[in-house]
């Protein structure tokens, strides 16, 4: 076990060694040398090189797997019976060289994994309650402690700043380079590097649960599973081999000639066939790993190729979620007090539309916010809160007419106003009474008309918005981006049964969502979608994640699917082609071991080539 271990361990300094003796061989030869040294060399290329390909045949049977590693063993066991030394010389070494070239490759197209992972900080300068610094390893680091980070450090966890200013590059998380500004109460990420300025950060997620931890598992796993193509493959891999010992056997007993029969084993090898799906998919994930679009699996690359649907979620996915208040209206005399409610209602939110509020609440000078004593999530409605023993409702007028509420002819034109003006609006509501009235307008991303254009130039042929908001809100997004189908005021229940409609009509859909409620549909529709900067309910329920949350990264998923698919496809044919075109030239006569061995190799190469090439992929 420990030779086979060593032997294996030592391959590519085999195959350097091999390929040295052969050089050697025929270089003697070419200097007049006698026959009998150059033979000698030859056998010794030979056992060398065929040593790591046995070990790999003999480990493949004990699992009861008959290999391509068991054809080259054989074929080379055979050259040896028939005195063909530099036949079997030659095979062991391309065979050998070609494994190379296969674990360089898998290894290049990982390197930005890798390479994230050792950006990963190793120590962290915790703040003491009496204010001295601790060095600790980061997975000693609790949660809720407060961290310093000095400029030129790391950010050794996830976490938000509490207090000093600072620009940091989020490269190892969105991709982009470009510096950000963080000051008290932005939230910041393990693996990022404070440019200038010095930060205190209290952690919130450490050692495996950051979100530079996570990003790294999930393109490691991605790129460890399997794509239906490859599946196929290896299934088909399973019954070919033993199907071309088969041949060589009936094709050895019917003309008598062992050494056909061992140049069919050589030839029928379906090392490119093999290789080729995998290396394409790994390359592809890993281009998009660089470039910000985190890919979880070979099957969602082969998925997301095939989608012709792609339906979109509107606040924080088409429009930016930076909303701000552009219109309040009162229906009571105790306007600060009730602003305050509101604002100590939504400060237990994320949804944009709550932060809106807080945000306006403070440009007010309220800062000192009543406590909440109980609050509870309505999905698709608002929430529903209790302050000194009164309940607070703040939400969709839905929420109010559920509760027996009825609006007034003034505030349904209030309401009527704002939607038309293209505003969402939250209603407050204080016990029975409506208070207060919110038109909170969003803007649309710099990049969503152009990134829906790019989609329908790259064969999507519907894009549909699905959103919570009411139909005036809704229409004047969708007519801005240029989409033409859109539903509006639906519950999360409400577009999964939209998903569900196209999916009845053979369509094959995306959707693209950022937040709690759009994670049924996520993980219904063939392929999820999330914002990075969406929660974590969304980014796990997901089959892709886009780490700096633009659009434009959904252009680029779905190019870089659909070439991923393309580069598959053409590997799989080179790889079949080669091998049918070599059997037939074997038939005919064309093709001997040593000079079929060298194509066989070159379809290796070239497919390995090929798929690099999704490596430097970038949208034209």
């Amino acid at each position: 076990m420990k030779l086979q271990r060593w032997i294996q361990s030592v391959k590519n300094q085999i195959a350097l060694i091999v390929g040295i003796l052969i050089a050697a061989a025929y270089g003697w030869q070419w200097l007049g040398g006698v026959p009998i040294v150059m033979r000698g060399l030859l056998l010794v290329a030979s056992i060398l090189g065929i040593a790591p390909i046995f070990v790999q045949a003999y480990q493949a049977l004990k699992v009861k797997v008959i290999s391509i590693d068991l054809l080259v063993t054989i074929a080379v066991i055979g050259a040896f019976i028939i005195g063909e030394f530099n036949e079997s010389a030659i095979v062991t070494f391309l065979f050998l060289f070609g494994s190379y070239l296969e674990q360089r490759t898998l290894r290049k197209t990982r390197e930005s994994i890798r390479s994230l992972s050792e950006m990963a900080p190793q120590t962290a300068q915790v703040l003491n309650v009496d204010g001295t610094i601790t060095e600790v390893a980061v997975d000693e680091v609790t949660i809720g402690a407060q961290i310093l980070v000095k400029a030129g450090a790391q950010v050794p966890v996830d976490g938000q700043v509490t207090r000093g200013r600072a620009y940091v590059n989020e490269a190892s998380i969105t991709g982009e380079a470009q510096l950000v500004a963080k000051e008290i109460g932005d939230a910041v990420y393990s693996g990022t590097l404070v440019d200038n300025g010095t930060l205190t950060v209290m952690a919130a997620k450490v050692g495996d649960d950051t979100t530079f931890a996570q990003i790294v598992e999930l393109v490691e796993e991605a790129q460890d599973s399997k794509s239906s193509a490859e599946k196929f493959i290896d299934r088909f891999a399973t019954y070919y081999t033993p199907a071309v010992l088969g041949l060589a056997v009936i094709i050895g007993l019917m003309t008598h000639d062992f050494k056909l029969a061992i140049t069919i084993l050589v030839l029928g090898c379906p090392g490119a066939l093999v290789i080729g799906a995998p290396v394409s998919i790994v390359a592809g994930i890993g281009n998009g790993a660089k470039n910000g679009v985190l890919i979880k699996g070979g099957e969602v690359v082969n998925t997301m190729a095939g989608i012709d649907t792609v339906v979109f979620d509107k606040t924080g996915t088409l429009t930016k979620g930076d909303t701000a208040v552009s219109h309040v209206k009162f229906y009571t005399p105790a306007q600060r007090e009730v602003l305050a409610r509101t604002a100590a209602v939504e400060a237990q939110s994320d949804h944009p539309l709550g932060k809106a509020i807080s945000r306006y609440a403070g440009e007010q000078g309220l800062h000192d916010l009543p406590t909440v004593t109980h609050i509870e999530t309505l999905k698709g409605l608002g929430v529903q809160a209790v302050i000194d023993g009164q309940t607070i409702r703040v939400g969709r007028a839905k929420l109010m007419t559920d509760a027996g509420l009825q609006l007034t002819d003034e505030q349904a034109a209030t309401v009527t106003k704002n939607q038309i003006a293209g505003q969402s609006t939250v209603l407050v509501a204080v016990e029975q009474q409506i208070v207060l009235i919110i038109g909170i307008a969003d803007t649309v991303k710099p990049e969503a008309k152009t990134a829906i254009a790019s989609l329908k130039k790259n064969g999507i042929k519907q894009l549909v918005m699905l959103t919570g908001d009411n139909e005036q809100a809704a229409n004047a997004i969708a007519h801005e981006v240029g989409i033409t189908e859109f539903h509006a005021n639906l519950l999360p229940a409400e577009k999964v049964d939209f998903i569900q409609d196209y999916q009845a009509q053979g369509q094959k859909v995306a959707f693209i969502g950022d937040g709690i409620n759009d994670s049924p549909a996520l993980a219904l529709a063939n392929i999820g979608i999330a914002m990075g900067s969406g929660t974590d309910v969304a980014i796990e329920t997901s089959d892709i994640v886009l780490m700096r949350s633009t659009l434009s990264e959904v252009v680029y998923a779905d190019y870089l699917a659909k070439a991923t698919a393309r580069n598959t496809v053409q590997n799989i044919v080179i790889a079949v082609g080669t091998v049918v075109l070599l059997l037939l030239g074997l038939i005919l006569g064309y093709v001997q071991m040593a000079s079929g061995m060298f194509v066989h190799e070159i379809s290796i190469l070239a497919v390995i080539f090929n798929a690099m090439r999704l490596m430097r992929f970038k949208i034209r």
